[in-house]
C-alpha cells in the first residue's frame, strides 16, 4: 500500500512537471509569434494573417489590425507633408514673378530721370502688380479657411436670379472690355436653399474664367434648369476649351493649363468654386470641346415643401 502511494505521488510530480514544461514551451512559443509579428511590424514588413483558431492568432489579429491603422496613418501623414511641399512650392512660385516685378519697377523708378508720362506708367504697372499679390494672398486666405472648416454656409431660401445678378457684377467689366456678351436665362421666381454671397463668389469664378479665356467678341450664356433633386446653372462659353484627360486636373489648387500660363490667375478660382459648392451639399461638372467652348455646371441642392433639403 506504502508503495502504491510512492507510485502515485511520483506519477502525480512528473505529470506536473510535464504540464509546467509543456505550458513553459507554450508560452515560449506565444512569446515568439507575438515578438515576430511586433518585429515585422517596427521593420514594416507585411504582417501574415493568422489561420489558426487559437490565442496567438487572436492576439496576432488584433495586432494585425493595429499595425494596418499605424500604416494608414503614416501614408495619410507622409501624403499631408507631400500637399504641404507642393503648395509651398506654388505659392513660391505664385509670388516669385510679380515680387520680381515690382522690384524691378522700384529700381527703374529710383535710378532713372523719367518724364511724367512714364512714370506714371511704371506705376500703374507696380499697382497692377501688387494687385495680382494681394488677390493671391485674398484667395489663398479663402482656400484655408474653407479647409479648416472656420467657414460656414449661411443658408437660406434665396432668389437664383439675384445671386447671378450678384455674381455678374464683377464680371461685367471684363466682358465688355472684350466685347463678350453675356445671357442670362432664369426665371426670376426661382428660389433654392443656398448662401447667396458665398454662391455668387462661385459663379464669379467660373464666369471670370470664362471670360479670360473666351476670345474678343465670344458669348457667354447663363441658364438656370430647376430638376427635382437639384438645380443646376449651366455657365458656358465659346472659347478655348478643355481637353477631357484634363477634367480632373482644372480643379486641384494651383493649377493652370499650360497653354494659358500668360494669361493673368493664380489657379485657385475652379478650386474655390468646388469647396464652396461642397459646404452647401451641392457639386459642379464640366464638359468642354476643344476649340468650341466650355460649360460647367453647378449643382444646388434643393428645398423641399416642408423647407427640409431633398437629399
Amino acid at each position: 500500500m506504502k508503495d502504491m502511494m510512492l507510485i502515485l505521488l511520483a506519477a502525480s510530480v512528473v505529470l506536473l512537471l510535464i504540464r509546467n514544461i509543456y505550458l513553459h514551451q507554450k508560452a515560449v512559443r506565444f512569446t515568439d509569434t507575438i515578438c515576430g509579428a511586433l518585429d515585422r511590424m517596427i521593420s514594416r514588413e507585411a504582417v501574415r494573417e493568422p489561420y489558426e483558431d487559437t490565442l496567438e492568432a487572436k492576439v496576432q489579429g488584433k495586432l494585425n489590425q493595429y499595425a494596418s491603422q499605424v500604416k494608414a496613418e503614416r501614408e495619410e501623414i507622409t501624403e499631408t507633408k507631400r500637399e504641404i511641399q507642393e503648395m509651398v512650392s506654388d505659392i513660391s512660385h505664385q509670388v516669385k514673378t510679380p515680387i520680381a516685378n515690382i522690384k524691378m519697377f522700384h529700381g527703374i523708378l529710383q535710378q532713372h530721370e523719367l518724364n511724367e508720362e512714364k512714370r506714371e506708367s511704371f506705376l500703374k504697372l507696380m499697382e497692377g502688380q501688387i494687385d495680382k499679390l494681394d488677390f493671391l494672398m485674398q484667395s489663398m486666405i479663402q482656400m484655408s479657411r474653407l479647409e479648416a472648416g472656420i467657414l460656414s454656409a449661411a443658408l437660406e431660401d434665396a432668389s437664383v436670379y439675384q445671386t447671378i445678378a450678384r455674381a455678374l457684377n464683377g464680371a461685367w467689366e471684363k466682358a465688355e472690355r472684350k466685347h463678350i456678351g453675356i445671357q442670362v436665362n432664369c426665371d426670376p421666381h426661382i428660389h433654392v436653399r443656398h448662401d447667396p454671397k458665398w454662391t455668387a463668389e462661385a459663379l464669379f469664378n467660373l464666369l471670370d474664367n470664362a471670360v479670360k479665356y473666351t476670345r474678343e467678341g465670344g458669348l457667354i450664356k447663363i441658364e438656370v434648369k430647376p430638376g427635382e433633386f437639384y438645380t443646376r446653372i449651366d455657365v458656358a462659353d465659346n472659347g478655348k476649351g478643355i481637353a477631357k484627360d484634363r477634367y480632373h486636373k482644372i480643379f486641384q489648387r494651383f493649377y493652370r493649363e499650360p497653354e494659358i500660363t500668360s494669361q493673368e490667375g493664380v489657379g485657385l478660382g475652379l478650386y474655390l468654386a468646388r469647396e464652396i459648392l461642397s459646404m452647401q451639399k451641392g457639386y459642379i461638372s464640366v464638359r468642354s470641346v476643344p476649340e468650341k467652348g466650355t460649360t460647367f455646371s453647378v449643382f444646388l441642392l434643393n428645398t423641399v415643401q416642408d423647407g427640409t433639403e431633398n437629399v
